[in-house]
């Protein structure tokens, strides 16, 4: 007799609280092995194929392609130790990997297999009956979890409430054990009249032959997120123009020489870790709750990345103990995960500093909106000739603009300038940074 073991959406980590199946990887009557990918989908922060847990044969299959589903809900149903003698290690291993995204500690360099089978009467009536298990399932409370991130929230039920309805869970007092927000508390904050600052969306009347794009998904959390960042963070921007000959001369130089290649992003971004080591509030975050300016002891660097999906902000990690050869090596690995679709929820989050070269769209400035709950953000512009006094000579140099945009909560202008005045003097001239290498 075989078991029928039912495999839900994974908690895909950093408080999401859905996904949208893209595309199946897996049909019913398909056998599948322990940790096999069987479906991808899109989160708010990247496209996620996701493995089983379970080896056996499907049996069922929960969505179809486009449909959204909250974490908890059932993917897929798997009857294990039935049909065609599912693989040994399969048969082993049927009480599940622990594994939840793909490359979290599995080696799936075997490439994912599809083999179609005859259902014998046990696993149709097993398919059958499995859908009526899930529903049973789903409406049964969940299992406490450990709670993701600073705030006190267990059911992804109660996030995905919140986030449905646009209750920020952070400003909200929980009424469980050790202040937990419970569903309760969520709906006790919609009943509570609505402050008179804000104003109730209305639909736009639009004229006939507009095309109407969904907000959700990675564009919907961008707007989420850039929106928030505005909302909370009272930002100010200066910026200054810098000479960067001198920096392109000595890249040509290390690039001359044997070695991998050291892109531009990866000089600037030496160069601003170096700049937070002088001025550390700029890498740091503001906790509202405990009212509190909380300095962080290591620089993850976010840096943007255009994409055909929009716009993503991939984090190299422990960006301040990398070299620039170390640094132009992660920045061309996140960047082609980036275009693939391919990058982990954990390659999008616990940055602590932005760094965004919009000069590749060939313009000159911007003002850069803070990646919340970050402090800062370092734009560049495109490096173009232009006519610089040099020495006391007019010449033509290669000059950029460099823009930084702050929280002026963390900081002053004293820190904001002086932090973009030593990266610019860096710029400028390489030798300042090797002054505090």
């Amino acid at each position: 007799m075989p078991q029928v073991m039912e495999f839900k959406l994974p908690d895909l980590g950093e408080g999401l609280t859905e996904a949208e199946i893209v595309r199946w990887l897996v049909a019913v009557g398909d056998v599948v092995e322990v940790d096999q990918p069987v479906v991808e989908v899109e989160t708010a922060k990247a496209m996620v194929e996701v493995p089983c847990p379970y080896g056996g044969v499907v049996t069922a299959r929960f969505g179809e392609e486009g449909t959204e589903l909250p974490v908890g809900a059932p993917l897929i149903t798997v009857a294990v130790g039935a049909g065609s003698e599912p693989e040994p290690a399969a048969v082993a291993e049927s009480s599940g990997s622990g594994n939840v995204l793909v490359g979290y500690g599995t080696d799936h360099s075997r490439p994912a297999r599809r083999k179609r089978v005859a259902r014998p009467a046990a696993m149709a009536a097993a398919a059958v009956a499995a859908p009526v298990a899930a529903v049973a399932a789903v409406a049964a409370p969940a299992a406490p979890a450990q709670a993701s991130g600073p705030v006190p929230v267990i059911s992804p039920l109660v996030r995905k409430l919140a986030r449905d309805n646009g209750v920020d869970l952070r400003a909200l007092r929980g009424s469980g054990p050790e202040g937990l927000i419970l569903r309760a508390d969520v709906e006790a904050a919609l009943r509570a009249p609505a402050p008179a600052a804000q104003v109730a969306a209305t639909p736009v009347a639009a004229p006939e032959g507009a095309t109407r794009i969904p907000l959700k998904g990675l564009r919907g959390a961008v707007a989420e997120k850039l929106s928030r960042s505005r909302r909370e963070i009272p930002e100010a921007t200066c910026w200054v123009d810098a000479d960067a000959t001198e920096l392109m001369a000595a890249r040509a130089a290390m690039n001359a020489a044997a070695g991998p290649k050291i892109s531009v992003l990866a000089l600037l971004a030496r160069i601003c870790t170096a700049a937070l080591a002088r001025y550390p509030e700029l890498n740091s975050t503001v906790d509202l709750a405990a009212n509190e300016i909380v300095r962080l002891p290591s620089v993850h660097l976010g840096f943007a990345a255009q994409t055909e999906r929009g716009l993503v902000v991939p984090v190299v990690r422990d960006a301040q103990s990398r070299s620039p050869e170390s640094l132009s090596a992660e920045f061309g690995r996140l960047t082609e995960l980036a275009r693939t679709g391919k990058l982990a929820p954990a390659d999008l989050t616990g940055g602590t500093f932005t760094l965004n070269n919009y000069g590749v769209f060939g313009v000159d400035g911007s003002t850069p909106i803070i990646n919340h709950p970050e402090a800062a953000m370092l734009g560049v512009g495109r490096i173009v000739d232009k006519p610089w006094v040099h020495e006391g000579q007019l010449a033509v140099r290669k000059v950029v603009q460099l823009s930084l945009t702050f929280d002026h909560r963390v900081c002053d202008g004293g820190a904001a300038g002086g932090f973009l005045r030593y990266v610019a003097d860096c710029v400028e001239s390489p030798a300042v940074l090797l002054r505090s290498l």
